[in-house]
């Protein structure tokens, strides 16, 4: 019998017994408890029939609502993206304002993650616009601009405790990504290579470009090395080209992502933080790591 997630927002935490109410009796679900109050519950339902018709109902007011099949929720491992992602931030538009070129390059991300242009190509043209930008640039943008996103270090400080293998599969740069990795816990990253020569950006990215194919790749890869399949994965991101991987995974979850990515992919978050991927796979807040 699928299991249903019902999810409020952190900064509300106001999902009460009468919201909840309202999605057992649009898909007469059964057996409801509580994962953590205010913020989350589960419930069994006979069917999906009903569920677009309960999300309609309970979306605007604020909840997400997921459903799933009943087994093997838990994952053993989590891919997900970096930029506006585990951070609240795009790297590439915080460089490129910091060059005094960020509406140029803002433009072309959003239209980049929304899917209207290749990603690849779209990558080649915005990291042109930051030749002759310092390379310290990098580091003063780490510090002063990137936040994490909430959520995120409970994410993976939890599946981690559970035996699960994390890993951070960005479009973005080493240069972000391994500190952003370190500061979470993840157990790697894998990105793109910003080139420099003489401390000063060169304007180009390392090939090959680790595009959309390339974070299914990644998913693949990361899974056989340690006896899993794509199945046993949960993955997250927002833009266009995390779509192939959460198309993937045995759970794929799209975070307040773009509108082309959160109708397609199998599961959307839009109020929910990150911690919404604990509950998603059963898990009760007293379990989450500290």
């Amino acid at each position: 019998m699928p299991i249903v997630t019902l999810l409020a927002a952190p900064a509300r935490a106001d999902l009460t017994q009468g919201i909840l109410d309202i999605a057992l009796r649009g898909m007469d679900g059964t057996d409801a408890h509580w994962l953590a109050t205010g913020l989350a519950a589960e419930f069994a339902a006979p069917s999906g029939d009903a569920f677009h018709a309960t999300w309609a109902t309970l979306h605007g007011d604020g909840f997400d609502l997921a459903i799933q099949p009943e087994g093997a929720r838990r994952k053993a491992l989590l891919l997900a993206d970096m930029d506006s992602t585990m951070i609240s931030q795009e790297c590439i538009d915080e460089l490129a304002d910091f060059a005094g070129v960020g509406g140029r390059v803002a433009a072309i991300t959003t239209r980049a993650m929304n899917g209207e242009l290749d990603f690849e190509e779209a990558l080649i043209e915005r990291v042109g616009l930051l030749s002759g930008l310092p390379e310290a640039a990098i580091a003063e943008v780490l510090a002063t601009r990137i936040t994490l996103a909430a959520g995120g270090a409970a994410l993976v400080a939890t599946m981690r405790a559970h035996g699960a293998y994390a890993a951070l599969v960005s479009g973005g740069f080493t240069d972000f990504t391994a500190p952003v990795a370190k500061a979470l816990g993840f157990d790697e990253d894998r990105a793109n290579t910003l080139l420099a020569s003489d401390g000063v950006l060169l304007g180009q990215v390392g090939m090959p470009i680790l595009g959309r194919e390339a974070k299914v790749e990644a998913l693949h890869q990361i899974a056989a090395a340690r006896g899993l399949t794509p199945a046993d994965a949960i993955a997250v991101g927002d833009g266009a080209n995390d779509l192939p991987m959460l198309l993937a995974a045995g759970t794929g979850v799209a975070l307040h992502a773009k509108p082309t990515v959160a109708a397609q992919a199998p599961i959307r978050l839009d109020h929910a933080d990150l911690t919404g991927l604990l509950y998603l796979q059963g898990y009760h807040r007293d379990e989450f790591a500290a």
